[in-house]
């Protein structure tokens, strides 16, 4: 007679016990807990100076946000704020868009090297970069505050670049550059007409980085001898804190919006895409 091995009985499927249900339910409660105190970390600030600026003489007024525009030197400080906000997000675009789409294009294998080179601005202090700028720099460019939106170009980089990476890694980049060139559409037809179209989010996210690097960039401005919007508010903070702490809440809020508003932008486009032909 032949011998029949037993055959090993197959091992029990796992069941979720008590304690793998119980370490899921208490996922959410620490990410809770961790957005609770990230909330706290900017809001209890963002309160305070509320609560400051609202209440000069202990009682309730506005009239530290009214008195803004009429205040002395408000109006000349912020729009040359927004004339280097204008000109550094054109600056930045202009050289970060073909650059970002001919690395991952070209050079796939160089994007770490990249990704290196734009991270330099934040290694090296600002106080430095504008000083060896304001030296080397030629008398006719000094004299103008738009040497400013040259050097905020280069603080902005590491924002600008990751924002247009993380968009063109969510593209098929190669199929619909060699799908527009088939097509008969040379270089400047496929980035204005597909490529950009496509990377709206992206484009939208690095202007707002750029703009509220922009509108709230004290060193270099004030090492360069011009009062931006960031200056005017630690100058003037010694005639009225209220109406200073005011301009600060003010501009903080208007930044959060966009970036909300850019939020929304992205899922209202996320939702309308699929039903798209």
């Amino acid at each position: 007679m032949v011998a029949v091995a037993d055959v090993a009985a197959p091992a029990p499927a796992r069941t979720s016990g008590p304690r793998t249900r119980g370490a899921r339910a208490s996922r959410p409660w620490g990410r809770w807990i961790i957005l609770v105190l990230f909330g706290a970390y900017f809001l209890i600030p963002l309160y305070a100076g509320l609560s400051f600026a609202l209440t000069p003489d202990g009682s309730f007024s506005l009239g530290a946000f009214t008195g803004l525009v009429s205040a002395e030197g408000f109006t000349d400080a912020f729009g040359l704020s927004l004339s280097l906000a204008l000109v550094t997000t054109v600056i930045t675009l202009a050289l970060m868009v073909p650059t970002a789409i001919f690395v991952h294009l070209r050079l796939p294998a160089a994007m770490r090297v990249f990704e290196g080179i734009t991270i330099l601005p934040i290694v090296i202090p600002p106080v430095v970069l504008i000083v060896g700028v304001l030296d080397v720099a030629p008398s006719w460019l000094k004299s103008t505050p738009y040497l400013l939106a040259l050097v905020y170009a280069v603080l902005t980089m590491p924002f600008a670049y990751r924002s247009l990476d993380s968009g063109l890694r969510a593209l098929p980049l190669k199929t619909l550059v060699e799908a527009s060139q088939s097509l008969g559409g040379g270089w400047f037809t496929t980035l204005f007409r597909v490529l950009l179209p496509n990377l709206r989010s992206a484009l939208l996210s690095a202007t707002i980085l750029t703009v509220a690097l922009v509108l709230g960039e004290y060193t270099m401005a004030t090492l360069d001898q011009y009062e931006t919007f960031p200056v005017w508010i630690v100058v003037f903070s010694q005639d009225d804190a209220h109406v200073s702490v005011a301009a600060s809440v003010a501009s903080l809020l208007v930044t959060w919006l966009l970036l909300i508003g850019i939020s929304l932008i992205d899922r209202r486009r996320g939702r309308s895409t699929p039903g798209e032909s």
